[in-house]
């Protein structure tokens, strides 16, 4: 791309180790905020034009008295910023005290911004007459970083297929939603998961799609619109609602309406299959199918909604970009924290009900290093960093690797076998290295009306349902329709890095049901922490562009969604895996009638087996690193 033909990347003789927190001065956003008054030169609702004429709202803040033109580090969101606070008042405090340019956008429908927004914010049209925009500025010297978490990364994804020539490079934080189809994940933008809808889009989506909104009188100077903007900020106040019972609803469609939310997109949504052909006609997602021609510095976190699915398209990127330079410039964060945590953790890390050792990690010193490499110029060693840099749970350590799994990872398979019966934690399922020589099928009933609840996990946005992260699983393993499979305790230490695929052999007397699956590090006294869960609609088992019903009595393979992990079971610990067909409400429910579920509020028990044989050899398969 432009940017690196520009430039010569200089042969770099200072090797970037790992970074360490950085112990840094508390600053207060009302600090921040005053810092930028004494150093800034502010400009508030600029109206961007677009190539259709419709403005967008857009603040920029300059080095005040900066000789030369600037590099841009260019924040996007739907997301209200009048009030500019937490992480874009901390990213804007630091850009212009390190010499950049800082400018951020409402996307198009959104607050003081002209349009209708559509979910991803239009960032091959819109996103691109942006960078077009700034770099086209006096203050410009033509490079623009873009940088954001959750959906202000995830229209990053869409923009860098365009290869605009002033996208110089990105640092995505936590995307998902902007991911569409990469490898064995089919997801439409974190929608589905293995077939089944995830549950957070209800809630967020309440909050977030208000395409009916007021608006400012067309015509108003932009003087007039700063002015309206001290005392309006446009923003709506939702009324509250009681998600943890409002999210029962059935059927599933009607949910929206209970809650008197905003019509239009979740309905739309609900009544796509994966691979409907609409998904692949929004300008917002990013397909395998695209290029990508930016380099980036990704960061992720290892309890949120779309880890293995991130990874898998970093690793896409890495393999398929047409440009050898931006293959080669792909850096990856995955950080022990739920979703966009990195600048509000406090250490020593609680997550869950777990207490992290060594989880801090210099995550802005690092972003701006990587935007001094890549906008300015500067030979500051980054080329050097390792590609990827993860923490491992149970050893409690950051660790680096050029190659994702991490080089000589390799394969190890652990079997599902019970002799009367793996229901519950008081059942007798076991993971061994072989598969067992004794046929046994486990057999349990599923009823939609009472789900498995979800209890931790990589969870977002989801109205305060669930908490993220690592939770003891005993209460959910309690129940007689989990089927719990636990090896013993191992005598030397194992760690697991990298993708963790489960097959099942599975029956049901219904024409469709859901299988889930939850990975867990038991430790000596019992206590059984949540690791990566996944789930799997049977009726996809051919293909998502297929819906094949079981029939009662046949056995079936279904190999599911991938799980992601960095953990070290200790000497003394047991792996365990937990098989049900719920997983609620961080998945939707499966309503077993083969119907299309979300408008069904008649649901029928399934009566689910999991078969385990040398036939038919249930398991999971977990990439080890050898020590």
């Amino acid at each position: 791309m432009s940017f690196w033909t520009r430039i010569c990347i200089a042969a770099c003789c200072l090797f970037l180790a790992l970074p360490t927190f950085a112990q840094q001065p508390t600053w207060r956003d009302e600090d921040r905020a005053k810092w930028l008054e004494r150093n800034a030169t502010v400009e508030k609702k600029l109206m961007v034009p677009m190539r259709d004429g419709v403005g967008l709202s857009t603040d920029l803040y300059l080095p005040k008295d900066h000789e030369g033109p600037l590099p841009t580090i260019f924040w996007r969101t739907p997301y209200n910023y009048n009030e500019m606070k937490g992480a874009r008042l901390r990213f804007a405090h630091e850009a212009v005290s390190q010499g950049y340019a800082f400018v951020i956008q409402n996307e198009r429908g959104r607050f003081f911004s002209g349009g209708e927004w559509e979910i991803l914010g239009f960032p091959r049209t819109d996103g691109y007459d942006a960078l077009t925009w700034i770099a086209d500025q006096e203050w410009s010297n033509g490079k623009v970083g873009t940088i954001g978490c959750s959906s202000s990364a995830e229209w990053q994804m869409a923009l860098a297929a365009m290869d605009h020539p002033a996208h110089a490079s990105a640092v995505p934080m936590a995307p998902g939603a902007g991911l569409g189809k990469v490898g064995e994940f089919v997801e439409q933008g974190n929608w589905y998961r293995g077939g089944a809808e995830q549950m957070f889009y209800l809630t967020w989506l309440y909050w977030v799609q208000n395409t009916q909104r007021p608006r400012l009188p067309k015509g108003l100077d932009r003087e007039d619109v700063v002015r309206l903007s001290k005392y309006f900020d446009l923003a709506p106040e939702m009324p509250e609602v009681e998600w943890k019972k409002k999210i029962w609803t059935l059927p599933l469609s009607k949910a929206m309406e209970e809650v008197s939310g905003p019509k239009g997109m979740f309905a739309d949504f609900l009544s796509r299959g994966p691979e409907d052909p609409a998904w692949y006609e929004s300008e917002g997602l990013w397909h395998e199918k695209d290029d990508f021609g930016v380099p980036a510095l990704w960061m992720f976190s290892w309890y949120d909604i779309s880890t293995g699915p991130n990874v898998a398209m970093v690793e896409h990127i890495r393999k398929n970009a047409s440009d050898p330079l931006v293959r080669e410039h792909q850096y990856m964060v995955m950080a022990p924290l739920l979703h966009c945590a990195f600048y509000r953790a406090d250490y020593p890390l609680e997550l869950g009900e777990r207490t992290i050792e060594n989880a801090e990690y210099a995550y802005e010193e690092q972003v701006f290093e990587w935007f001094d490499f890549t906008l300015k110029g500067e030979d500051n060693g980054f080329e050097k960093t390792p590609k990827n840099a993860y923490f491992t749970f149970g050893s409690d350590q950051w660790n680096t690797s050029d190659s994702w799994p991490p080089a000589g990872a390799g394969k190890k398979a652990l079997y599902l076998s019970s002799s009367d019966g793996a229901n519950s934690l008081f059942g007798d399922g076991k993971l061994s290295d072989k598969p067992a020589k004794t046929a046994n099928v486990d057999r349990f009933t599923y009823d939609p009306l009472v789900p498995a609840p979800s209890v931790g996990g990589g969870v977002c946005c989801i109205g305060g349902t669930i908490d993220g992260g690592p939770f003891d699983q005993r209460s959910v393993e309690a129940r007689a329709d989990v089927l719990v499979y636990t090896s013993e305790p191992l005598k030397e230490d194992l760690e697991a890095t990298g993708p963790v695929e489960v097959v099942l052999y599975v029956s049901s007397d219904a024409p469709d049901t859901d299988f889930t699956a939850k990975l867990i590090d038991v430790q000596p006294d019992g206590t059984a922490y949540n690791l990566d869960e996944t789930i799997f609609r049977a009726r996809y088992r051919e293909g998502y562009d297929k819906q094949v019903m079981m029939e009662a009595g046949q056995v079936y393979e279904l190999r599911m969604s991938s799980m992601l992990t960095s953990n070290v079971f200790k000497k003394g610990h047991r792996i365990r895996i937990d098989i049900s067909s719920s997983n609620f409400p961080r998945f939707s429910r499966n309503m077993n009638t083969g119907g299309p579920n979300y408008n069904e509020s008649e649901p029928k028990v399934a009566k689910n087996a999991v078969h385990l044989s040398e036939e038919h050899p249930s398991r999971i398969v977990l990439t080890v690193v050898e020590p």
